[in-house]
């Protein structure tokens, strides 16, 4: 026998803790019930979801608390992978999501067939390249093994990192958004990419002798921005994005998530807790 919708969203709000889950919520196909007298354009009851890390860190110190000063009730949703927060947003179980840059958004609802779209640019912890065996890219060796995320947009990321500072070629011509490791021309140093799990790669830095990592995860595995080798100079395409469904794109609660973005606040916590984050023009 199933559960109405509101038993299980009650359900829902007992098990998990007050400001962050650290579940997937991609098996429900439920739309966020507004409170009794609302309309769903006007409700004050939001679910956020980012992967862990500093993506949720940003909503929790940033974004939250601008929201609930507007008079806003903010849960946020943690996730570990970057497929399960587009799945619960177009099944309803969030109302926005922080994690994705446009390039993997635009791929993903594609490749999904889902009416998503994004509102507004945020910060991200840049990509960077890390080592427990090597002080310096200067002592890459020839076969040296590096991991980097396995997801089409990241791997993209990655190589196009490794094209830019010297340790491969990549074909004349290939987009740098959308390369694949039959892009590359040259490898001179015989370097084995072993792409993997975006979330898993830091694991990795025992065993292999450089990795490639997301900013979000380098810290939410207890690196600092400072411990890597190169961190990147993030292209404005690679800035993550919060995104909700296209129907709910001009609803007054989302320019309220964008306008806190814009906010001299929010700019203000990301001077002080977040240092060295790639930023768009209207943060800098």
């Amino acid at each position: 026998m199933s559960l109405p919708r509101r038993s299980l969203l009650s359900l829902l709000s007992l098990l998990l803790p007050p400001l962050t889950a650290a579940v997937s919520l991609a098996g429900l196909s439920l739309a966020p019930l507004p409170a009794q007298g609302q309309t769903a354009a006007d409700k004050k009851e939001l679910v956020i979801g980012a992967t862990a890390g500093s993506n949720l860190e940003v909503l929790r110190l940033g974004i939250k608390p601008l929201l609930e000063q507007k008079g806003y009730r903010v849960k946020l949703v943690e996730f570990n992978d970057y497929v399960q927060p587009n799945i619960a947003l177009a099944q309803g179980a969030l109302d926005a999501n922080f994690f994705q840059h446009t390039i993997y958004l635009n791929r993903f609802r594609q490749d999904r067939q889902l009416d998503l779209v994004e509102v507004v640019q945020g910060p991200m912890a840049p990509f960077g390249i890390y080592s427990k065996k090597r002080k310096s890219l200067a002592e890459v060796r020839t076969g040296d093994r590096i991991t980097l995320a396995n997801d089409p947009a990241n791997l993209a990321h990655g190589l196009a990192l490794l094209a830019d500072q010297k340790l491969l070629t990549l074909k004349p011509g290939a987009d740098p958004i959308r390369v694949t490791e039959k892009d590359i021309a040259s490898n001179p140093y015989q370097l084995k990419l072993q792409p993997i799990e975006a979330a898993q790669i830091p694991r990795t830095l025992d065993d292999v002798d450089y990795a490639i990592v997301n900013g979000n995860f380098a810290i939410s595995s207890g690196l600092k921005l400072t411990d890597a080798l190169v961190l990147e100079k993030t292209p404005d395409h690679y800035l993550l994005v919060v995104a909700v469904q296209g129907k709910d794109k001009d609803a007054r609660w989302t320019r309220d998530i964008a306008q806190a973005f814009h906010a001299p606040a929010f700019k203000a916590v990301l001077d002080k807790h977040f240092p060295g984050y790639s930023r768009p023009d209207f943060l800098r």
